[in-house]
């Protein structure tokens, strides 16, 4: 496995503990579906696209008192789960893709 597998696999692994923060928390989940247009139902399906998981950090991310509170609720530092950005598909403009 290379170093770059290596990065994806720990981001991926990253991105999926701030998919379950999100869908633990009743006040988050709903603000996350309405946002992304996906239904509850769907998540599923959609975590297997290109960029969902970039679109979880993103999330997170994007909203401070959020970052601030998974972070403390993980003990991952907020500059971790924002820098596994750039090794999630189109979490970053510099990630390679597929076409």
């Amino acid at each position: 496995m290379s170093a770059h597998d290596n990065r994806r696999e720990n981001a991926e692994a990253l991105a999926i503990q701030a998919l379950a923060f999100i869908a633990a928390d009743p006040e988050l989940l709903p603000r996350f579906l309405a946002i992304t247009g996906i239904e509850a139902s769907a998540i599923r399906l959609a975590a297997r696209e290109p960029g969902f998981l970039a679109g979880v950090v993103q999330f997170i991310a994007a909203h401070e008192p959020t970052l601030l509170r998974f972070s403390e609720e993980t003990g991952i530092p907020p500059q971790k789960l924002t820098g596994a950005l750039r090794d999630l598909p189109f979490g970053d403009d510099g990630h390679e893709r597929s076409t």
